[in-house]
């Protein structure tokens, strides 16, 4: 008889009574595939009297979460739990040390401990796997890892968080401001209470420091990110970005340019782009390879189903016998990447001034643009007499190096003029 594979799920929230009902509504389909059956041996959960939608009456409870990682009969322990530290880390370095086998949909973990908890995978010779961290149950991660297995990756870059999405995605539709959209999405369940790591860009950036890994070989390096987040852009920049023929999106892109850059920011992209079409809590990749060219993974960046998908999909892996490096090459192998600075990289912007209405502003911005080697490609001025007076300038520059960008906006620092920082959005080319 052939051996199941034996997993201990710890977290059982929506992804993971997603996970239970993925397996017991799939279960010979996933036996054939797997070459074997996957059972789930032991749960472990904050509130064991909650219904969950499932039944957890036939696995055995453990109150303490790491006893999950020490069970005799659990060959895979399931992390869903949450959370860069704390618990779960804990929980991923016993079960990895004890030689079990690890899948995971925590990004925050993977994207701050990632080069440790593979370094401890390999030296157990036990799988860690982390295709749910990113994109929902789009299979990107595997698409990069074997797909594109054969190709030096140009650059990699895309839309990686559903709430930010959903929220631009509604501001264009409908013409209301970022406040009254964020409420929608929180009563939706799109956002969270606390949206921080969503809307200012967090999540998406965790999601990119373990894409730019492993399409670039190089150990994760977050610290290195540069994270901007939406929680400036107002229903003005949508209206002015659709004249000029753009959508707003939060783009998250990373390359190998004279180093590694990584960046996630609201960024202009062109109506006949692959990316303006996605809207509402969609996730969708853009990969460019030397070889393959431009590839699009899209699809649901969230949910129980999506996400169960992809982590049932990693143990069906591991059932058949796939224990190879996290990241595709040996925590050893992988290259501390200089990080690659932005002032040299040319780009198009959207500058947007909040001013006071008089005299010699517009005079004094142009000669900041002017005095640091910007070039303006067009310039639109938009009165607000319902907010005292107070007028919107809004500028595109013609392609030119950000550095140019960010010293005409040192020259304007501290300017009675302006009423309060401006903001700046790339345009995607």
């Amino acid at each position: 008889m052939v051996q199941p594979l034996r997993i201990a799920l710890a977290g059982l929230g929506t992804v993971g009574a997603g996970v239970i009902r993925l397996l017991d509504t799939n279960a010979s389909l996933i036996a054939a595939r797997a070459g074997r059956p996957i059972e789930v041996v032991a749960v472990c959960a904050r509130d064991r009297s909650k219904d969950r939608g499932v039944d957890l009456s036939r696995y055995i409870w453990e109150d303490d979460m790491t006893a999950l990682a020490a069970r005799d009969d659990v060959d895979v322990v399931v992390e869903l739990v949450g959370g860069s530290d704390g618990s779960a880390l804990t929980l991923a370095r016993r079960a990895l040390g004890n030689g079990r086998g690890l899948v995971t949909a925590n990004k925050a973990m993977m994207a701050h401990h990632g080069m440790e908890l593979a370094a401890a995978a390999e030296e157990a010779r036990v799988a860690l796997k982390f295709e749910a961290a990113v994109a929902g149950g789009i299979p990107v991660i595997k698409g990069l890892r074997e797909g594109a297995a054969a190709n030096a990756v140009l650059r990699i870059y895309g839309i990686l968080n559903g709430t930010c999405n959903y929220i631009l995605s509604t501001m264009e539709d409908t013409g209301r401001d970022f406040g009254d959209v964020l409420k929608e999405a929180q009563a939706l369940g799109y956002a969270e209470a606390d949206p921080t790591f969503d809307i200012e860009g967090v999540d998406a950036a965790h999601k990119l420091a373990l894409l730019a890994s492993i399409a670039f070989d190089s150990r994760v390096d977050f610290s290195a990110m540069e994270v901007e987040g939406i929680s400036r852009i107002r229903a003005a920049d949508i209206a002015q970005a659709a004249a000029l023929g753009y959508v707003i999106r939060l783009i998250g892109l990373a390359d190998c340019d004279g180093g590694l850059f990584q960046r996630v920011q609201p960024c202009l992209v062109p109506r006949d782009h692959p990316l303006a079409s996605v809207d509402g809590p969609t996730n969708a990749v853009v990969l460019e390879g030397n070889f393959c060219g431009r590839l699009l993974f899209q699809g649901a960046g969230a949910g129980d189903g999506p996400t169960a998908s992809a982590v049932v999909a990693d143990l069906i892996d591991i059932a058949r016998g796939d224990a190879g490096p996290p990241f595709s090459m040996p925590v050893a192998a992988l290259q501390p990447l200089e990080r690659a600075g932005s002032g040299h990289r040319l780009a198009r912007s959207y500058l947007r001034f909040t001013v006071a209405d008089r005299p010699g502003v517009l005079a004094e911005i142009s000669a900041a643009m002017r005095d640091a080697g910007v070039s303006i490609e067009s310039l639109i001025q938009q009165g607000r007499p319902e907010e005292n007076g107070e007028v919107l300038v809004v500028m595109v520059t013609h392609e030119g190096p950000e550095s140019a960008v960010t010293r005409a906006l040192e020259l304007l620092d501290g300017s009675p003029s302006l009423t309060e920082a401006p903001l700046v959005m790339r345009l995607l080319g």
